[in-house]
C-alpha cells in the first residue's frame, strides 16, 4: 500500500523503519480521531450536545476550574466532558496527538506545529513548607545557597515549571539543588510536607492559599522578584474556532481576568 518497508525483522523481532515510525504516527493520530468521533456519536444518542475533552494542570486556579467545569456541565443540552491531568508537556503531547479538545496549563515554549495558546493569568509564586517547620525556615533573609541545602520538591525535567525554577537558582549563581521528590501532585507534595521537616517546595500563591486551610503547609514570607510561566488556554489550529472550544475559552478568558481585576 505504501512502496516503502515499514518494519525490519531482527533478532528482536519486527522493528518499524523510519518510513513505519511515520505510518505509525500517522495511524494513531487516525484511531484517536475515529475514537472521539465515536464517542461524540455515542454522546449524540444520549441526547448530549456533543462531547469535549479538557486538559488540566495541578496548579490551575480554583475559579478558573469551577468556571470552565460549571460552563461545561450545565449546558442545556447537557454535554459529555472528559478532564484529564497532567503537566504541560503531557497536555500539548495529548493536543497534538487528537487526544484533547483544549487545556488549561502553563505556557508552552517547546516546538509543537499547531498548537494555539493564550496566556490568561499571572500567578506569583512562593516558597511553601511544613507548616511545623515554617518559624524555624522563616529567619534570616532570602538565602538561595542556604535554600538549596534543604530537601526540594519540584516538578520532573522537562516541564516549563521546572526549566523555570532551574533559571532561577542558576540566575542566583546557585546549582539547582538535588531534589527529594520530583512530582505535580499536589497530593503527594502535602504527604511530603507533612512529614519531613526539611522539605520545601514552590507553588503559585493563590494555589498554596487555598490549600493552608487544612494546616498542613505555609507559605515562607518571602516576595519572590519574578512570576512563573502563565497560565494559558491551549488548543489546536484545527480546534480553535469550534463553538465548543470557543465558548470555553470565552469563558476561562473572561473569569480569569476578573480574578485578576480583583488582586489588582
Amino acid at each position: 500500500m505504501f512502496g516503502s518497508t515499514l518494519f525490519e525483522r531482527t533478532s528482536r523481532g519486527l522493528i518499524p523503519t523510519a518510513a513505519g515510525d511515520a505510518v505509525l504516527h500517522y495511524a494513531r493520530r487516525w484511531l484517536a480521531e475515529l475514537e472521539a468521533t465515536t464517542r461524540v456519536l455515542t454522546s449524540l444518542e444520549a441526547c448530549r450536545s456533543g462531547r469535549i475533552r479538557l486538559g488540566l494542570t495541578q496548579q490551575v486556579p480554583h475559579e478558573l476550574l469551577s468556571a470552565a467545569l460549571d460552563h461545561l456541565l450545565n449546558r442545556t443540552p447537557r454535554m459529555a466532558v472528559m478532564t484529564r491531568e497532567g503537566t504541560t508537556d503531557e497536555l500539548v503531547a495529548g493536543l497534538l496527538a487528537r487526544e484533547l479538545d483544549c487545556a488549561i496549563g502553563r505556557s508552552y515554549d517547546g516546538n509543537a506545529t499547531g498548537l494555539v495558546q493564550e496566556a490568561i493569568y499571572q500567578q506569583e509564586p512562593c516558597l511553601v513548607v511544613s507548616a511545623k517547620s515554617v518559624k524555624r525556615l522563616s529567619r534570616g533573609p532570602l538565602d538561595w545557597a542556604k535554600l538549596a541545602q534543604l530537601d526540594w520538591i519540584l516538578p520532573p525535567p522537562n516541564t516549563p515549571m521546572r526549566r523555570t525554577y532551574n533559571a532561577i537558582f542558576v540566575g542566583t549563581g546557585v546549582q539547582p539543588p538535588v531534589l527529594m521528590l520530583e512530582t505535580t501532585s499536589i497530593r503527594g507534595m502535602e504527604s511530603v510536607l507533612r512529614t519531613e521537616p526539611n522539605a520545601i517546595s514552590i507553588l503559585a500563591r493563590d494555589v498554596v492559599a487555598e490549600l493552608e486551610a487544612a494546616g498542613h503547609w505555609r507559605a515562607l514570607p518571602y516576595v519572590l522578584s519574578w512570576n512563573l510561566p502563565p497560565v494559558s488556554f491551549l488548543t489546536t489550529k484545527a480546534l480553535e474556532a469550534t463553538p465548543m472550544v470557543t465558548e470555553l475559552r470565552s469563558v476561562v478568558v473572561n473569569m480569569a481576568r476578573g480574578v485578576q481585576a480583583r488582586r489588582g
